[in-house]
């Protein structure tokens, strides 16, 4: 099964298809007035900023709380901001936040419990408070919400805390133009361009002749806003510009992924002896598990007050890299990293398939940058391929390593 096969349309992609508007063209003033727009009508608008030394999700107030002029250079264990000879908004690929941690939060809580003079009251977690709008997300990002939408909403029991905030987003995607050094997108047909699951969809266009963006609605939403914005038609030389920016991305690719019949090769070599050479190198740190945009496990835990008045209920995030994620009575099922390293790559790009009918990779490449050593897991998934492409015997199984 090939990537671009086995992705979903990003969620309520069905009931914003066709919806797209006809093209129009809006300046940086235009930009600022849907910031504003946005937040007016009660949403909580978040976006890229620049932070601590990366270019991070977080509230913005309006287009100069954006990262004018930056852009990321990335590689396997390294990310450096840059300064960009031009002053786009939007020139970067992708930092170390994704949406995930505003619809699927680090930390929830579940319920909280508190002693009465009759007993005891139970309290649920409260609705959220205010609306999300996402301004900034690429193609790769929203194949990654639709991902989690399906594992949240798409079974037999659904997560209402995150339909929840799932329900009420808005979303302003972008179209990238700049890929980065880690980046492979385009091997799992998950981008660089924007196709659907969005309320507008902008192209950031910087040249000569001005800063403007092209901009197209995806939903009833996202054409009631495009409406209230000064715009103009899109010129043909826009379109022509448009479709560049998306092809200069394509073409700029930091890395590539080959996905045919790799479900089938992982899970036919669970003895590679490429997994050995990959736990000698991983530190089990969980960064991999904590940037990236898919990953949705979590344990719940509960805590109770000196006192003994209260108690709460928590649900946050986990990882499969700990050592205390899969212990069962008798000890971990998988105790050393590279049973850990195994079932994350394998589960990501094979067994996730099998479970929701998707790879649960975007391309996104943050697991690469992000590592503290540099694992690159295309680099991983090459390495197992070609050693089978070269007709070497396959290693005899070595017992005790669950």
């Amino acid at each position: 099964m090939r990537a671009d096969d086995a992705q979903p349309e990003p969620a309520a992609a069905a009931a914003r298809a066709g919806a797209r508007t006809p093209p129009r063209l809006i300046g940086s003033d235009a930009l600022a007035a849907l910031i504003a727009t946005l937040a007016a009508g009660g949403y909580a608008v978040i976006g890229p900023t620049v932070r601590d030394g990366a270019i991070v999700y977080d509230e913005v107030r309006g287009v100069a709380d954006l990262p004018a002029g930056w852009t990321d250079r990335q590689e396997a264990g390294r990310y450096q901001l840059e300064r960009r000879a031009d002053g786009a908004l939007f020139g970067y690929a992708v930092g170390p936040h994704s949406w995930k941690q505003f619809l699927h939060p680090p930390a929830e809580l579940l319920w909280r419990a508190r002693r009465t003079e009759a007993g005891f009251a139970v309290e649920a977690a409260p609705p959220p408070a205010r609306r999300f709008a996402f301004l900034g997300v690429r193609a790769c990002e929203l194949h990654a919400i639709a991902i989690q939408d399906r594992v949240f909403l798409g079974g037999a029991y659904q997560d209402t805390g995150y339909a929840a905030r799932r329900e009420g987003a808005f979303i302003v995607a972008v179209n990238c133009g700049t890929a980065g050094g880690t980046c492979f997108c385009a091997s799992m047909g998950t981008g660089p361009a924007v196709s659907a699951g969005f309320d507008l969809v902008l192209t950031e266009l910087v040249g000569e002749d001005g800063h403007d963006f092209l901009v197209e609605a995806g939903s009833e939403a996202g054409a009631s806003v495009l409406a209230s914005l000064v715009s103009r038609p899109a010129t043909q030389a826009a379109l022509a510009a448009a479709g560049a920016v998306v092809e200069r991305a394509r073409a700029g690719m930091g890395r590539r992924m080959e996905t045919a019949g790799l479900k089938e090769l992982l899970q036919a070599n669970p003895e590679h002896p490429r997994w050995d050479d990959v736990a000698a190198r991983c530190l089990a740190c969980a960064n991999c598990t904590m940037v990236c945009p898919t990953c949705f496990c979590t344990t719940v835990s509960e805590r109770t007050d000196l006192a003994g008045t209260e108690a709460v209920r928590e649900k946050r995030w986990e990882s499969c890299f700990t050592a205390g994620f899969s212990f069962i009575h008798g000890g971990a099922v998988r105790a050393s990293r590279k049973a850990r390293y195994r079932q994350w790559m394998t589960h990501k790009l094979a067994h996730w398939i099998d479970q929701f009918a998707t790879s649960g990779c975007v391309g996104c490449g943050r697991c690469i940058t992000w590592c503290p050593v540099g694992i690159d897991i295309t680099e991983e998934g090459a390495a197992i391929r070609g050693h089978e492409a070269a007709g070497r015997d396959k290693p005899e199984v070595a017992h005790g390593d669950a």
